[in-house]
């Protein structure tokens, strides 16, 4: 039960940490922050990071093996980044539709995934 805690409050996580990194991007876009100077960008996006850390600290002290959970610190920044590269495809194809993804991108990501499988392999 903790592993799956622990995956799920990292895609919580990665959700808002994605939103914070890119989506200011598209600020440009709305008329009603098409405006803003790079501080109040920068201050929103950290407001919006804050909540990557209220998912992200709790993910890492249930899933450590350390504290009791089923992960070591290597198997848990694997399937961090494994799931970031997962939300920010979502995240670009549904709010970037312009940006597309060619196969050396899906290479890239396989092997990402492949990292998964040999981190865990025993």
């Amino acid at each position: 039960m903790k592993g799956l805690y622990t995956v799920l409050l990292l895609i919580l996580s990665n959700t808002f940490m994605t939103i914070a990194w890119y989506g200011h991007l598209k600020l440009k876009t709305m008329s009603r922050f098409e405006n803003l100077t790079l501080l109040a960008v920068i201050l929103m996006s950290w407001g919006i990071a804050l909540f990557e850390y209220f998912f992200q600290v709790p993910a890492n002290r249930i899933g450590f093996r350390g504290n009791g959970g089923p992960f070591s610190l290597v198997e848990l920044k694997v399937i961090q980044e494994v799931i970031s590269i997962l939300i920010f495809t979502l995240f670009t194809l549904i709010v970037f539709r312009t940006e597309h993804f060619r196969m050396n991108h899906l290479i890239g990501f396989a092997f990402l995934v492949l990292a998964v499988y040999f981190v865990f392999k025993k």
